[in-house]
């Protein structure tokens, strides 16, 4: 008959089993990754969240030794891509990189309005503001000039948005609530899909995420820039006035930010906050944020979630100021 262990040999065969598998999840988030990545976007590509998550996903694949892939999934303001990666398995093989649309969807739609308890922040990427900009062939230079001028054509004016829903929809609701002007909201597939219809004329007016291709739009005289979303003017474009400037109360910063599914091990979660956070002091992603209009987002996790806690009360804030609603 077999010896049964005694109280001490079977503590230290539990100890050692505990060791074992701690050393063992340890070295697997080390190990991380060990085969392509995929990145989640919710809007189309070649918009400005699509290029800035190109741009990230580059050099997490160049640093990393892996492929980070990104993958556009497109529908509800960017809701759809946070459902996808919210119901991906948490294993860091599943990442959202998000513009405002994660704060705006929990305010915005009820089935997400969990969505801050359902993904784990990973990182801030970068700040920025949002740009109004209008076709040339509207007769205003000035915010002043277009509100008196939508003032004068009720219901005449076409603004344009990347969806229903996403910030460049909500920066113009709440630019209409202020002013108290009226302009026909015309939604598309994303920030790319309006600059053929902005610049021959077929909408009027635009608020997207500064960055590529508004700002190569504006620098080619193809779309002239009225202002600018912060409360204050915005470093790299200090000729562009804010619109607080005109309309009193107006302020919207945004961000980009990477996510995982909730329960994504928090050794990958580390291991992806500290390769981002060296990614936003490489002296060419710097320039390259700079030339689009932003600025690096670097913070330990514990600020980043706060700070999206208070995103979130802002978005609502605006949403309920404004009376909008989901379409």
């Amino acid at each position: 008959m077999a010896k049964l262990p005694t109280r001490r040999t079977f503590l230290h065969l539990t100890a050692g089993a505990v060791a074992t598998l701690v050393v063992s999840r340890g070295s697997w988030a080390l190990d991380y990754p060990t085969r392509p990545v995929r990145v989640i976007v919710g809007l189309a590509a070649g918009g400005p969240t699509d290029v800035t998550a190109r741009i990230m996903a580059q050099w997490l694949s160049e640093h990393m030794n892996q492929q980070f892939i990104v993958e556009n999934r497109t529908g509800a303001g960017g809701s759809l891509a946070t459902e996808v990666v919210i119901n991906a398995s948490p294993d860091g093989y599943t990442l959202l990189f998000s513009g405002p649309n994660v704060t705006i969807g929990a305010c915005l739609y009820r089935r997400l309005s969990k969505t801050l308890e359902e993904l784990a922040p990973v990182s801030g990427v970068m700040r920025f503001p949002n740009l109004l900009v209008v076709t040339p062939s509207l007769p205003v230079k000035t915010v002043t000039e277009l509100i008196d001028y939508a003032k004068a054509n009720p219901g005449k004016l076409a603004m344009a948005s990347s969806g229903v829903g996403a910030s460049p929809h909500l920066s113009g609701e709440f630019f209409k609530f202020l002013t108290k002007i009226d302009m026909v909201h015309v939604p598309y597939r994303g920030s790319a899909a309006v600059y053929p219809d902005l610049i021959s004329g077929k909408v009027h007016v635009f608020f997207d995420n500064l960055g590529s291709p508004v700002m190569e739009m504006v620098r080619a005289g193809k779309l002239r820039p009225l202002g600018v979303t912060t409360a204050q003017r915005w470093a790299s474009l200090p000729d562009i006035p804010a619109i607080a400037e005109t309309v009193p109360g107006y302020e919207i910063e945004l961000s980009y930010g990477m996510f995982a599914p909730r329960n994504t091990p928090p050794e990958i979660i580390a291991v992806l906050n500290k390769e981002i956070n060296i990614a936003l002091v490489d002296p060419k992603i710097v320039t390259r944020f700079l030339q689009d209009g932003g600025v690096p987002m670097r913070m330990p996790l514990d600020e980043f979630a706060k700070f999206l806690a208070a995103d979130k009360a802002k978005w609502q804030k605006i949403i309920d100021f404004a009376g909008i609603q989901a379409e």
